[in-house]
């Protein structure tokens, strides 16, 4: 359903906003804007949309949802307009373009004009020369960019003639005849254009969106659980590891029989009685191939106890993937559809990384956490301050964690705890047991004098003794991968 022009004039006589004062500016998505108005003890939330199919501009009372981070667009009418009263509003001519003059206490002016073609539809924000500002859309072919002059469209009234009849307003009752909900009766064209593209739009945008969800939720269910099944196939394979320490016990126990040049020892099993034969190297000896084993076993048994971690947060994963699947179905806002979506599916490539490592939230708190050398001392030349947390190993290598200062705030014991969990897991403390920390203010680190990159000596720190706890870690990284 587009707006045709006599529609664009009926919306904008029941908004009637000469004279009322913007308030706020919301922007939920690249392609829709809404206007917080207020006249005369009214507030009216004006919504525009500029989305193929689905461009209009009407009152809505609707729940506008924010973006997760705010657009550039919307910054910059706020830094210009917000707190305008608005002088005229009105349509040029039967175009589709509506002008919006708007005015600071007279000492500024500025045009807003808002085009609702289906497929050119911007808003463009002008002085009141018509000098463009700043646009919604920038497209530099129609000269819609900063410092380019906004040619409004001319007014032809032999084009307008019969516009009437021609280009009707549609009666609602008409319309919803088929609705699921009746009952309902608009007040106004304002109400039934709104109620029209939340209820029957839905095959323009809700249920497309929904289809991309679909498509979205399948191809990362199938990723994951088959990283899953990876991760239990690999847990299968250590189920031997006591099979190892076992064969290196035997080859200790029955070493003199091992025959010259031979690739196998042969020997009768003491436990279960029969004989079974132990691959050796001939090169080696008997305690040499025993340590082999004995070193295989302790892999092994490291590596079920790291697998069962990574099990789980595969679990949590999918757990969390379904959640989100279940959030976006029975969502009916489809601004709010497209914002899940939006942050779900946008490129890892594509996100910006503003430092290096790994970062996590944690209850309001933030953590960095340096793998190596280069992140640690990357981290700490241009992304720590002087009153943020360093925290490290003792008597291991490992990564640098800092836990981000906050004004007036001390860091709490649970927020170090996780911080010291962090700490030993990225280190080769991690299979080490209870490990031994120490922690510092970075304003009390100094740099080893031509010792290797990243290498600090602290001073006036703090003692904290740490047991692994992989619950902890599993909801780390659940956050950090929640924060994604």
């Amino acid at each position: 359903m587009s707006l045709n022009c006599n529609e664009i004039n009926l919306i904008i006589e029941e908004l009637s906003l000469d004279g009322a004062f913007i308030q706020d500016i919301i922007q939920p998505g690249f392609d829709t804007l809404a206007l917080y108005t207020y006249k005369e003890g009214s507030a009216k939330t004006v919504l525009i949309c500029t989305a193929q199919n689905s461009v209009r501009i009407n009152e809505t009372r609707r729940k506008i949802t924010k973006n997760s981070k705010p657009l550039r667009f919307m910054e910059f009418l706020r830094s210009r307009i917000k707190g305008c009263r608005i002088n005229r509003f009105y349509q040029i001519g039967l175009e589709r373009v509506l002008k919006m003059e708007l005015s600071h206490n007279q000492d500024e002016q500025f045009n807003l004009y808002i085009r609702l073609w289906n497929n050119a539809a911007n808003v463009i924000l002008c002085d009141e020369n018509d000098l463009v500002l700043d646009t919604m859309f920038r497209r530099p072919d129609r000269y819609e960019v900063k410092d380019e002059t906004f040619i409004p469209p001319a007014v032809i009234q032999e084009k307008y003639e019969n516009a009437d009849i021609r280009f009707p307003v549609r009666k609602w009752n008409e319309q919803l005849l088929d609705s699921n909900n009746p009952d309902f009766k608009p007040k106004s064209f304002n109400e039934f254009v709104d109620f029209w593209y939340s209820e029957f739009a839905q095959t323009l945008s809700r249920e497309s969106l929904l289809e991309k969800a679909e498509k979205w939720y399948n191809t990362n269910l199938s990723k994951k659980e088959s990283a899953l099944n990876n991760l239990l196939s690999k847990k299968e394979s250590f189920k031997n590891a006591t099979e190892l320490k076992h064969f290196g016990d035997l080859i200790l126990a029955f070493g003199h029989q091992i025959s010259p040049n031979s690739n196998f020892l042969e020997c009768d099993d003491y436990e279960t009685g029969k004989k079974v034969s132990i691959v050796i190297n001939p090169k080696k000896t008997a305690q040499e191939n025993a340590a082999d084993y004995y070193r295989n076993y302790k892999k092994s048994l490291s590596g079920a106890q790291e697998i069962d971690h990574d099990i789980e947060i595969a679990r949590i994963q999918i757990e969390k993937l379904n959640k989100q699947y279940e959030e976006i179905k029975n969502e009916k806002n489809p601004v709010k559809i497209e914002q899940l979506l939006r942050k779900d599916t946008t490129p890892k490539q594509k996100i910006k990384k503003n430092h290096p490592g790994l970062e996590y939230y944690d209850n309001g708190w933030t953590i960095y956490v340096g793998r190596d050398a280069n992140e640690n001392d990357e981290l700490l030349r241009h992304h720590v301050r002087g009153e943020d947390l360093w925290m490290h190993v003792r008597d291991f290598p490992g990564g640098y964690v800092f836990v981000k200062a906050q004004k007036g705030k001390t860091v709490p014991l649970e927020i170090l705890l996780d911080a010291g969990n962090l700490a030993v897991y990225y280190s080769k403390a991690r299979n080490a047991g209870t490990t031994d920390l120490y922690y510092t203010h970075v304003k009390y680190l100094r740099r080893a004098k031509n010792g290797p990159k990243g290498l600090v000596l602290p001073t006036q720190e703090k003692n904290l003794c740490i047991k692994p706890d992989k619950n902890r870690l599993a909801k780390l990284d659940f956050l950090q991968k929640d924060s994604e």
